[in-house]
């Protein structure tokens, strides 16, 4: 009994010990619609499709990420290309490109299966917004490449873009 107690009051200030530790550290935090995080180099954020060297897009539509993806939420739609008006490298290339974003988990199979790159997931976590249409990531949508964390979500939910100076300005303030 009296055994019983004596570890019960020591797990007791165990558990004081971190509760007061927390309390005099310093918190770690973000003034988040002003001050962006910066994101690890392997986080798998939103989709966007790369251009080559020369312009064109490295996409050749051979549905291997729809193939590879496990819940199904990417679409494509091959087409042949003109050899006047190239759009690809390759002899195909993808006329039709979607991926709907509310039923894609990010497990980024869809960046591995690719065998020329042009899917690929990076750092963008800003997803947010009040229109579900806005959800089905077009190949035009998909092939805007923004800086990383370079846009911002205002009041009403509608995402735009931070100017270098703002974002200059939030960086160079005492906020963290």
């Amino acid at each position: 009994m009296i055994q019983a107690t004596l570890n019960g009051i020591k797990n007791l200030m165990i558990g004081l010990g971190v509760t007061f530790k927390n309390m005099v550290s310093k918190p770690v935090t973000f003034q988040y619609p002003e001050v962006k995080r910066t994101m690890p180099e392997r986080y798998r954020g939103r989709h966007f499709l790369n251009r080559d060297e020369n312009g064109l897009e490295r996409c050749i539509g051979c549905s291997l990420c729809s193939i590879n993806c496990p819940v199904g939420c990417i679409h494509v739609v091959a087409a042949e290309n003109d050899p006047k008006n190239r759009v690809s490298p390759g002899e195909r290339y993808a006329e039709v490109y979607e991926i709907n974003l509310l039923r894609c988990i990010y497990c980024g199979y869809c960046e591995e299966a690719c065998p020329v790159d042009a899917v690929v997931l990076r750092e963008h976590y800003e997803l947010a917004d009040y229109d579900r249409d806005k959800y089905i990531a077009t190949k035009g949508d998909l092939l805007v490449y923004p800086e990383p964390n370079q846009f911002r979500v205002n009041i009403l939910g509608n995402t735009g873009r931070v100017n270098k100076n703002y974002r200059m300005l939030c960086l160079k303030s005492p906020t963290r």
